[in-house]
């Protein structure tokens, strides 16, 4: 594999130069160099802080949906993305498993949906019935499980599941495999890669005309793709247009792998609906005893590479105590940390950049391998100049924020997941206090609202993160007074 690399690229000559060899880099590459094209992929081999690589990969959007997602136009839009993206993944895989040799990509066969005795009704269950909403609405095949007869799942009493239904339509692959996988098939086809970071965007007045490297060496190239996840704020910082479109911030998170005391694992993929400003709990099997345990959510400033202990200590205890309980003697095979690309406005942004021979693959959250197949092939028939598969317009990275809702619902949501938060890290507190908390909170978080800014407000995950995060604060304010110079 290494062989193929060329580190020593001149650094001329490339139609297109993707700064970013996570999976939608690497799946943008693949489809391009088939297509002809010379394309260099641009990243270090271990992918630091990148978010597929420590992603539990779950081929899913039914499964992701929530109440807040589907309040706006812009939500839906996603979701109507996703369900594109599912139609793709069969054919994706078969070919690419075809063209290259390695592990298993698929691990999971479907995905069980749980609504457990933690969280909130205002979360939980609010969500868990939003998925099955979706999934008649879309005519999407799913069936109801009695609790008693999961397999595999052996939660503790006070964590037991309620209710329960299979989604046999929504798979999982392995994260290491794919990204493996998809490497060696593009440079299989001719894309070169290039075991280094971009610092800087290179352009000409309004034309970009390539990158410089870490190490000082330009490449460059007739069209630039972004797509270096939450890294890819530091190459938007060296063009004009950046201030323009809503800046990256991380989503970092913890998972983990599990060698199970048993040596057994789930056929599907298991999971709880989202919560707690995370993805929810899911374990999803690995093979030959092994699974995947995911995934925290904490929004950062800058990417992180190493798990903070309380995150990866609140993973395992919900591990066990939700979903089986002897995990509890199983081994940790390793810890993975992960930085998903979160926008300011919580939605992708995916498109023209705003100057020649520049496009932005990013602010996919929690999309983007799910989306992968799709955006890869609308981004190559872009730059080709040919008609796009897929209807992005409206995540086109110039714009002014989307609204996730009024001031006032925001900070609604932002108290539902905090609450739920403390019930998922079993506090314990007088059955008033629940209401007194509450009572306390919305009002000092509607004036912590107006004190950021009196027109605009984050999604809820990054209000809540702003108020423990001074520079979070003045990233949100700055960008907030350039929205208002360019609207």
């Amino acid at each position: 594999m290494n062989a193929n690399r060329n580190a020593d690229a001149d650094g001329t000559g490339y139609d297109t130069v993707i700064a970013g060899n996570g999976v939608l880099g690497l799946s943008l590459a693949w489809v391009l160099a088939r297509r002809g094209q010379r394309v260099a992929v641009l990243g270090q081999p271990h992918r630091p802080w990148a978010g597929s690589a420590a992603a539990g990969a779950m081929l899913g959007c039914f499964g992701e949906v929530t109440t807040s997602l589907l309040a706006t136009e812009h939500g839906r839009h996603k979701l109507e993305l996703g369900i594109k993206a599912t139609e793709l993944w069969g054919p994706w895989l078969e070919e690419l498993e075809e063209q290259t040799e390695g592990a298993p990509v698929r691990t999971a066969q479907g995905t069980t949906v749980v609504l457990n005795t933690i969280g909130t009704a205002e979360i939980d269950d609010a969500n868990y019935n939003a998925i099955r909403a979706e999934l008649t609405r879309y005519e999407e095949p799913f069936e109801d499980v009695e609790p008693a007869d999961l397999d595999w799942v052996d939660a503790e009493p006070i964590s037991r599941p309620l209710k329960a239904f299979h989604i046999p339509g929504e798979h999982a692959v392995n994260a290491a495999a794919l990204l493996e996988r998809l490497e060696s098939a593009a440079v299989r086809a001719g894309a070169t890669l290039v075991p280094e970071f971009a610092t800087r965007v290179e352009y000409r007045g309004e034309r970009v005309t390539g990158v410089v490297l870490a190490s000082g060496r330009t490449i460059s190239a007739d069209h630039v793709t972004l797509a270096a996840g939450a890294r890819t704020q530091e190459l938007l910082d060296s063009l004009p247009v950046g201030p323009r479109i809503p800046r990256l911030v991380s989503g970092y998170g913890v998972s983990s792998l599990i060698k199970t005391q048993d040596g057994t694992s789930p056929d599907s993929v298991i999971r709880t609906p989202n919560r707690s400003f995370a993805c929810g709990l899911h374990v999803v099997p690995r093979g030959d005893g092994h699974v995947y345990v995911g995934a925290t959510n904490v929004i950062a400033v800058e990417p992180r590479d190493t798990a903070e202990m309380r995150d990866l200590v609140f993973l395992l205890q919900c591990a066990h105590r939700q979903v089986r309980r002897n995990l509890w003697n199983s081994e940790v095979t390793k810890v993975q940390v992960g930085n998903r690309p979160v926008s300011m406005d919580g939605f992708p942004l995916l498109g023209d950049g705003g100057m020649q021979g520049l496009t932005i693959m990013t602010g996919t959250y929690r999309d983007g391998l799910h989306l992968s197949p799709l955006i890869a092939q609308d981004f190559a028939a872009r730059i080709l100049g040919e008609e796009p598969q897929a209807d992005l317009d409206r995540f086109a990275p110039l714009r002014q924020p989307y609204r996730t809702g009024t001031r006032e619902e925001i900070v609604d949501l932002l108290i539902d997941h905090q609450m739920g938060i403390g019930y998922e890290q079993d506090w314990t507190i007088p059955v008033e206090w629940h209401q007194w908390i509450e009572m306390d909170l919305r009002p000092a978080t509607l004036a912590w609202a107006d004190e950021l800014d009196p027109e605009f407000t984050p999604p809820a995950e990054l209000l809540f993160a702003s108020r423990f995060d001074p520079e979070l604060v003045s990233l949100l304010r700055k960008y907030y007074a350039t929205c208002r110079e360019y609207s």
